[in-house]
């Protein structure tokens, strides 16, 4: 980071001309950008972070084949030692079962696909019997060449599987393998033949239960409405308004509202004689212009998506992407990379209505601010429509930006009340500067957080755990260094750090630090809704040992059917890969031995709402609203062996004793079951 440097540097010529302020705060802007390609590639090189047991590799025989023949590809699966990998006639809702697919070919008219027999042996860790791999396995695919084949023809086996060692396992996988055909005319050569012992395999992911299926299940159960789901609702949107309004509080001290404070009061002054009388009434104006714009903004958004499709839209990819996108132009904005303003004739538009006495001038100066402020306000209006859509509730974004528009105008209110305070404000100077620079990289680390819902989404795996908080580590330590001096602009005096300045900058260190042993397979408690989930297996044993439990994954038949078998009630558990407080229950909920306890003595049973395969998501939102009118995540619900409705749990809870007696709830039901056998 060439502009950067330490406070008693000595590198810069006192020659020098004097630079530029803002190719300061570009040159920062590209060693932001350098310092998070640094950590990724540093989380990416770390030792034993992304484990990774099974390598795939394919060959085809023959390598060369004429047009309508078959070949057989040989797909080898070679498996670390400790490990194994799961066959694909592992039952349903156990294991992750491998499933393999052929990516689309016009070469190929037709294939079929058989594994070795595979071992079976009782796995402690689910508590079944399972068919799996060790050290290795090599699948025989048969492919059928369509007449056409011509050329170079890659062939490309897609998989998903799962593996464990003896205590833990990788979530589900996605690898692939390609080997490169020639076709070409010519005699076939003959197939080498099957071994003994292998069987067909059963292929890629098995249609899921369409919605049909789903709501022929739900039907059968009575409907029962969540109780309590509306206070859990309101609790959480009480703890959203109070941080909209705390955000509206912060955002005057933003370098685009807090110089327009003393204009502003010395213009409803000068337009009323300077009767305070009259400059109150020109300030209850103004701030409602301001709070209306951005409450209008909510109801907006409350209306164009309605209650189902807040939470369709909080976990959609694309709109996660596009979060992101925001949130990396505004991070970028503020360390000045770019400017982003709003159309300057759209300003000079409103701002003609401005002219004059009246309260319609003072309303529409009122509208004028909240525009021309975006540039500062954006990151703290982006972050609150994003978490109010994720809320998944339609009064969300309307309160949330009718609390935040009170807290940004409240200033100007009460200096109406009591003008002599405007002469005790600080002055406007580098200390905004200051702030926009120290507001950038906590707003970088919030767009890092939107694209690893859309890497959790897709399994991709490219944001992984280690290099999500290699990343965040390296912007928070910035934010730190900077705000206590020890990293500064070439352009910025050397002046001296108040106590404000010292508390933040220490804070956002000590949160750095604090993130280093989530990069070595430590708990990070809070802060687990918000990060991705450890490589290492689907969720946290706590210090005691915990088991983790083994949950079967958007197939509510299969769950059902396995209630049945074992004669146990069943967890249903609504869930989303985007969702925050669902990651909080299962990284801090559910690992307390109480509840583990009461865990293993159920069917556990997750439903995934944002899930991008859309036969799934909208089979699950289905069930949940028609079954249980609910349309939000996390949402709990516990059924018998029949589907009937035993208790439901909305939302998100600190309370050990309060989640215990609604999973104690299923005990009758137990008890029932051993007596009946």
């Amino acid at each position: 980071m060439r502009n950067l440097r330490a406070p008693k540097s000595e590198f810069l010529s006192e020659k020098a001309m004097s630079p530029d302020p803002l190719a300061s705060r570009r040159a920062l802007a590209r060693g932001t950008f350098l310092a998070i390609l640094f950590a990724l590639a540093a989380a990416s090189v770390a030792p034993a972070q992304i484990i990774d047991p099974v390598k795939w590799s394919l060959a085809l025989e023959p390598a060369a084949a004429a047009p309508g023949s078959k070949i057989v590809g040989k797909l080898t699966a070679t498996v670390d030692d400790g490990w194994h990998l799961y066959a694909s006639t592992t039952p349903q809702g156990k294991p992750i079962a491998l499933q393999l697919d052929l990516a689309a070919n016009p070469a190929i008219a037709s294939w079929e696909a058989f594994q070795p027999e595979p071992a079976r042996q009782f796995d402690e860790l689910f508590g079944v019997e399972s068919q799996w791999y060790e050290h290795g396995a090599e699948f025989r695919i048969e492919i059928q060449l369509s007449e056409a084949a011509s050329g170079q023809i890659p062939i490309e086996a897609k998989l998903r599987y799962g593996a464990c060692d003896a205590k833990t396992c990788l979530p589900p996988t996605r690898r692939s393998a390609t080997a490169t055909l020639t076709a070409a005319p010519g005699e076939s050569a003959a197939l080498p033949p099957r071994p003994a012992g292998y069987e067909a395999m059963q292929l890629f992911a098995a249609p899921p239960p369409p919605a049909e299926t789903v709501a022929e299940a739900a039907a059968a159960m009575p409907s029962q409405p969540p109780a309590g789901q509306t206070a859990a609702a309101d609790q959480g949107l009480f703890q959203f308004a109070a941080v909209a309004f705390g955000f509206g509080l912060l955002a005057i001290f933003t370098p685009c509202v807090f110089p327009m404070i003393p204009i502003t009061m010395s213009y409803f002054v000068s337009t009323q004689s300077g009767e305070k009388k009259a400059s109150l009434v020109q300030a209850t104006t103004f701030v409602v212009g301001v709070i209306g714009l951005f409450t209008g903004l909510g109801a907006l958004v409350s209306v164009v998506l309605g209650p189902f499709g807040m939470q369709q839209l909080g976990s959609n990819v694309w709109v996660n992407l596009f979060i992101a996108v925001v949130f990396f132009a505004f991070g970028a904005s503020l360390l000045g990379a770019f400017e982003i303003t709003v159309p300057s004739g759209a300003l000079t538009k409103l701002n003609s209505f401005t002219q004059g006495s009246g309260l319609l001038p003072t309303l529409m100066m009122g509208l004028v601010f909240a525009l021309a402020s975006f540039a500062c306000t954006g990151p703290f209006v982006g972050a609150l429509l994003a978490g109010s859509v994720s809320g998944g509730g339609m009064a969300w974004p309307v309160f949330g930006m009718l609390m935040f528009s009170t807290g940004l105008a409240l200033p100007f209110f009460f200096l109406a009340l009591f003008p002599a305070y405007l002469n005790r404000l600080p002055r406007a100077g580098g200390w905004m500067t200051r702030v926009k620079i120290a507001m950038a990289f906590p707003i970088i680390a919030a767009a890092f957080k939107y694209l690893s819902n859309v890497d959790q989404m897709y399994h991709w795996e490219l944001l992984s755990r280690d290099r999500f908080l290699a990343v965040w580590i390296g912007l928070f330590a910035l934010d730190g260094l900077y705000l206590l001096g020890l990293l500064r602009l070439e352009d910025e005096p050397a002046d001296k750090v108040g106590l404000g300045r010292l508390a933040v900058g220490a804070a956002s260190l000590i949160f750095a630090v604090s993130l280093l042993p989530g990069m070595f397979g430590g708990h990070l408690g809070e802060l687990e809704a918000y990060i991705p989930a450890s490589s290492q297996g689907y969720g946290f044993a706590s210090g005691d040992g915990a088991k983790k439990a083994a949950w079967i994954k958007d197939d509510y038949p299969a769950a059902l059917e396995q209630a049945r078998e074992q004669g146990r009630p069943l967890l249903i558990s609504f869930t989303g890969y985007s969702c925050t407080n669902c990651k909080w229950m299962k990284a801090n909920m559910f690992p307390k031995p109480r509840i583990a306890a009461a865990l293993d003595r159920l069917v556990l049973l997750e439903l995934y709402t944002d899930d991008p395969n859309e036969a799934v998501s909208e089979a699950n939102q289905k069930l949940q609203q028609e079954r249980f009118q609910s349309v939000a995540v996390p949402f709990y619900a516990l059924v018998d062996a029949d589907g009937r409705t035993i208790s439901t749990f909305p939302g998100r809870t600190r309370d050990v004793d309060e989640f215990e007696q609604f999973l104690q709830s299923a005990k009758p039901m137990l008890s029932e079951a051993r007596a009946g056998r």
